[in-house]
């Protein structure tokens, strides 16, 4: 029993009763039609006649001053609502004031309800006391061995069970949305039906003070109604546990698409390091979704298209995109459009050239754009003939279609069969091999535009959103995590410049000779052991080069004495580093840091440029530790990448072992949660190695 006449309670699972629940309790039910208690309750009554047999579910309707709501008598008490209906309650929908919210849970869950969903806001978003009892109606629920939805949320739905509990009532399908705000969800479920798709599953996250997007997202993995998940999220509060969820989900084939705002926001904090104010929580996300292989989008229309072609099982292994057109035109503002969306249009030669030289006409230019000149009118066939061929080309992966075609069909002429029938060939093209098609046109509408939707083929008016189809359906994860966090090691406490760079060497990160020294005997002593020239830094300083604290090129004992004696007399440091100076003629500079983000932990940064890295803005970053393999990707990701491949004459660098570098430098900002940021800058690499030629590490004060 769960308290004293109160009816036993069900052993069901929690989860099962908030999205199939026998017996659902709307408290707070109102006769108003603008209250939310109303609204529910409305939806709920509907819903049965939507089922066919009311018998499946009965909906109890609790209000405290008693009445009648929508024609249905009401009760005082969820409680009594159970005893008179001879069964426990299994969900509860509580739209009552904030300052009722703890006696309707407690009652609630005395009355047999192993989930509930709070509607009622002004809780932990409204202040202290608000989030006092919230915390104080979690404590009863978790107590009782049932989940909170919300509070503050605008409800759930499950069409899979017939459960319509939101403002509107959501069209049937099979993508799950969860959804940090209401009002996008009406836009989203929009968006879907125009698509002809629907829910399987809506959650309003609302203030997740219990069950939030991650224990929901696995929800979905075995649940059979769902075949994609879409989801929008501010803020998500375990990042690790988010990605192993999205990792399971796409295991079991079902793609995430997520809606994160804030790609325009400020730096992660307030940042000591050149790592920490370059690297945005935008970015993390990104990384993240790297990781897990989710398809990150940037408002819903975006979403809605890429969950739209997600369906169908054809994927880009990598981004190179064939463009066919029948209108130089058409072809080059695609060209432009694929770059802007991140993927590449090569130019192609061999093979597939000869191939497209003996299919298509003699005025058709084939090395990408393929143009087709004007030959529709002559050979409507030649479209099926161009994909086909290009699809089958090892140098692409993927073929954008855009300009006319489609055109043809519009209206009946002697091209409307011929278009069709062109149609039905690209279609039949598409499903026999494993790359997808994306068409943009000026007739999206027209009978050939429907025969290739219907085949999963994705069709758009406007390019921009073709061209964004075609980058969402590049395979995701190609920077993932190593496969274990590194087992914790003992605290750093040493943030010198000393301590740093024994750290990292340490980890067998290779830096040039050096000897800090104190006073000018040390620096003698030193210089006994060191080749010339050699550089001098002021410690003590997070940015030593600042007000002239790294002096380099010294090539005598004369010159360092005179450098030396300035610094002291300048800076006044704790200690100098007298360091044997790197040849940097041949090589290039980059920089390798790491910040701990609050909700992904530790997260790793490359850069081109060294010291110039905030000038020339060439940086990406990936959840740490990543393996020696997903560095050398990451590296080669950046835009500058030509520069360590070898461009204009000079050797390529030993990518090798730079990326081994980036591999070990991750495990140590995996391994140091201490350790707020860490940062080798610049890091030389060449064709004979890496060597890191400075080091800061600024520890976790919070």
């Amino acid at each position: 029993m769960t308290g004293q006449g109160s009816p036993e309670r069900s052993g069901a699972d929690p989860l099962e009763a908030l999205f199939a629940p026998r017996t659902v309790a709307v408290v707070g039910a109102s006769a108003d039609s603008a209250k939310w208690g109303h609204i529910l309750a409305k939806r709920a009554l509907e819903a049965l006649g939507a089922q066919g047999d009311p018998g499946e579910r009965t909906v109890l309707l609790v209000n405290r001053h008693g009445g009648e709501v929508l024609g249905r008598a009401t009760y005082a008490t969820a409680r009594a609502a159970a005893a008179a209906h001879g069964a426990p309650v299994d969900l509860a929908v509580v739209c009552v004031p904030a300052g009722g919210f703890v006696a309707s849970v407690t009652d609630a869950v005395a009355a047999g309800a192993r989930a509930v969903v709070g509607i009622t806001a002004g809780l932990s978003e409204a202040g202290a006391e608000g989030a006092a009892l919230e915390a104080e109606a979690l404590a009863v629920v978790r107590g009782a061995g049932a989940v909170l939805v919300g509070p503050n949320c605008l409800g759930v739905v499950d069409t899979t069970t017939g459960l319509q509990l939101a403002h509107a009532v959501l069209p049937a399908g099979d993508v799950a949305i969860l959804s940090q705000s209401g009002n996008l969800v009406l836009d989203l479920a929009g968006l879907l039906a125009d698509r002809g798709l629907g829910v399987s599953r809506f959650v309003s996250l609302g203030n997740q003070a219990d069950l939030g997007v991650v224990d929901l997202l696995r929800a979905c993995v075995g649940h059979d109604g769902t075949r994609a998940v879409a989801v929008y999220a501010e803020d998500v509060v375990d990042g690790r546990a988010f990605l192993d969820a999205a990792r399971d989900l796409r295991a079991a084939g079902k793609p995430v698409v997520l809606l994160a705002p804030g790609r325009t926001e400020a730096a992660v904090r307030s940042a000591v390091s050149h790592t920490g104010s370059m690297t945005s929580s935008s970015m993390v996300v990104d990384a993240a979704c790297a990781a897990a292989g989710v398809h990150r989008v940037d408002h819903p229309t975006a979403m809605a298209d890429l969950l739209a072609a997600l369906r169908a099982p054809r994927r880009m292994p990598g981004r190179r995109v064939a463009v066919l057109t029948d209108g130089g035109g058409h072809g080059a503002v695609a060209a432009d459009a694929l770059a802007a969306a991140g993927l590449l249009t090569p130019v192609l030669s061999g093979a597939v050239t000869d191939a497209l030289t003996a299919e298509l006409w003699a005025q058709a230019a084939v090395t990408n754009p393929v143009d087709l000149a004007g030959a529709g009118e002559q050979d409507v066939a030649s479209y099926a003939r161009g994909v086909q061929t290009l699809l089958g080309s090892g140098q692409v992966d993927g073929v954008l279609l855009t300009g006319f075609f489609g055109g043809y069909s519009t209206e009946e002429s002697n091209l409307t069969a011929p278009e069709l029938a062109a149609a039905r060939q690209m279609a039949d093209a598409v499903a026999t091999q494993g790359k997808p098609l994306v068409v943009q046109t000026i007739h999206p509408d027209s009978p050939a535009s429907r025969v290739l939707r219907a085949a999963g083929i994705p069709v758009h008016r406007d390019v921009d959103r073709a061209c964004a189809v075609l980058a969402g359906l590049v395979e995701p994860g190609s920077t993932g995590l190593a496969e274990e966090l590194p087992a914790a090691a003992p605290p750093v406490t040493d943030a010198s410049y000393a301590g740093a760079r024994a750290l990292f060497a340490g980890a067998g990160i290779a830096f040039p000779a050096a000897e800090q020294v104190v006073d000018a005997a040390g620096l003698e002593a030193a210089l006994d052991r060191l080749s010339f020239p050699v550089v001098l830094k002021a410690t003590g300083r997070t940015h030593k080069s600042e007000g002239g604290g790294v002096v380099v090129g010294l090539p005598d004992r004369g010159a360092v004495r005179a450098a030396y004696a300035d610094l002291v007399a300048r800076l006044a440091p704790p200690a100098v580093s007298v360091e044997e100076m790197a040849e940097v003629a041949d090589g290039v500079e980059l920089i390798v840091g790491g910040v701990r983000d609050p909700r992904f932990g530790a997260v790793v940064m490359v850069g081109l440029g060294g010291v110039l890295t905030e000038v020339l803005g060439d940086t990406v970053c990936a959840l740490a530790p990543v393996s020696a393999d997903a560095a050398r990707r990451l590296l080669l990701s950046l835009q500058g990448a030509p520069l360590l491949l070898g461009a204009r004459g000079r050797a390529p660098v030993d990518l090798g072992a730079l990326a081994e570098v980036v591999a070990r430098f991750s495990l140590l900002a995996a391994a140091h949660p201490e350790v707020a940021e860490m940062e080798l800058n610049p890091v030389l690499t060449s064709s004979s190695g890496v060597l890191a030629l400075d080091a800061r590490v600024v520890l976790d004060v919070s």
